[in-house]
């Protein structure tokens, strides 16, 4: 199926209740966007805390923007949290896909949305998978479905009623997820073109980019492929930045330089790669074909070993001190938030505390407002105000380059033995 971009943005959709099942950073963002263009949206979450809070129009987490989306459509009777499952002309399922020990994907979430899905259908209902999935996700979401009503069918065929079901992957930037869910191109692939067709005209009601059609296994490959290309570049700044320290050559300096040529757009290096997108989805591509993909392998290697650099760093900035105190700043994946899912600055502290168990490791993380819990079980750790972390540190490790750190006045640094991963500090 090779389809043009839609038109579906010409006509308004036809569908008035959408089921968001999975309330985390993409499909609260996306309920909320759906409620305030006027559809009636139910949000479907496990985590009774989450379904509370959404009712009570607060948001769990921190995305600019999204809370006066959220306390607004549900002040307007649009948007409401539940724990179960609805009926709903539209199901989005935005579950977590983590991978495996052995790095594949681990689709247990999608099946458990398949399965509270089923139960509500009568048919015609529009189902669209926007979890990041490896290729053929789709389809299975579909096959789980049909199995548990054969009832029903994609293509009509024997009379049946019709099941709409479509791939739509989420392409946003945290910290700009608002503004990207209503500017950014969509590309959306259908098990059928009616599926595809369907889907392009729900997210027609918000979208102001394109909507390009495609079929399910190339959508959701079209995501997976966004995020490795990023992590190959990512992959190249970072090892360049391994060599450099080996060379004594300052490798921000170097990367500015080359960056001159005007082919040459070199990213820059930090203490690795985090994230639900860029450190996850490359592993689908190499889990589907791994004879050949031999470059994505290799890059996210580099960069899953980046940490570990880092945590070596540390080890010689205090090999000559004893019981050392030690500034970690900043756990979030990237800068300004405060999602910490596989963040490099996470895996640095937690090995760091553990292979100095006589060092005290005080972190700063200014938008949390306490430890995750993989780091709030080692004893030497603790959570305390960044001018705190700093004044009693003799070594200061800078993870993340939130602007909040900015304020760090130079004069407090000095005598300290410096990691600035970011270049925050050059």
């Amino acid at each position: 199926m090779n389809m043009l971009t839609s038109k579906a943005a010409e006509t308004e959709a036809p569908i008035r209740t959408v089921a968001v099942v999975g309330l985390g950073y993409i499909g609260l963002p996306t309920a909320a966007i759906l409620a305030t263009n006027g559809l009636d949206v139910i949000g479907v979450d496990v985590n009774p805390g989450t379904v509370k809070a959404i009712n009570n129009g607060d948001v769990p987490f921190v995305e600019p923007d999204l809370g006066v989306h959220v306390a607004g459509a549900v002040s307007q009777g649009r948007l409401r949290a539940q724990l179960e499952t609805p009926a709903a002309d539209a199901y989005i399922v935005a579950v977590p896909t983590p991978f495996k020990a052995d790095k594949s994907a681990d689709m247990s979430y999608i099946a458990a949305a398949a399965r509270a899905i089923a139960p509500k259908l009568s048919g015609g209902e529009l189902v669209i998978l926007e979890s990041t999935s490896p290729p053929g996700s789709t389809r299975r979401l579909a096959e789980l479905i049909l199995g548990l009503r054969p009832d029903l069918s994609l293509d009509g065929r024997d009379g049946k009623p019709v099941l709409l079901v479509a791939h739509c992957p989420e392409r946003v930037l945290p910290g700009r997820i608002m503004i990207e869910l209503v500017t950014n191109d969509r590309v959306v692939g259908g098990l059928t073109p009616e599926a595809a067709e369907a889907a392009a005209a729900l997210y027609a009601v918000f979208c102001q980019g394109e909507i390009h059609l495609t079929d399910a296994a190339t959508a959701e490959m079209s995501k997976l492929v966004e995020n490795a290309y990023r992590d190959v570049n990512i992959a190249f700044a970072n090892e360049l930045s391994v060599i450099s320290d080996n060379l004594d050559i300052d490798v921000w300096e170097l990367i500015r330089l080359a960056n001159h040529h005007p082919r040459v757009n070199i990213l820059q290096p930090g203490p690795g790669v985090g994230g639900h997108c860029i450190a996850v989805d490359p592993w689908f591509i190499v889990a589907a074909d791994p004879g050949n993909a031999t470059l994505i392998r290799t890059a996210r290697e580099v960069n899953d070993g980046k940490p570990g650099y880092i945590v070596e760093q540390v080890r010689k900035a205090v090999s000559e001190i004893s019981s050392p105190t030690i500034a970690c700043l900043g756990l979030a994946f990237k800068a300004n938030i405060d999602d910490v899912r596989e963040s490099p600055a996470v895996e640095i502290v937690r090995r760091v505390a553990e292979q100095h168990p006589d060092a005290e490791i005080l972190v700063a993380a200014p938008h949390k407002d306490h430890l995750p819990q993989v780091l709030a079980v080692l004893p030497n750790i603790r959570h305390v105000e960044t001018d705190k972390a700093i004044e009693t540190a003799q070594v200061v490790v800078l993870l993340v380059d939130h602007d909040k750190f900015r304020e760090i006045d130079p004069a407090s640094l000095e005598g300290k033995r410096l990691i600035d991963t970011r270049g925050f500090w050059r």
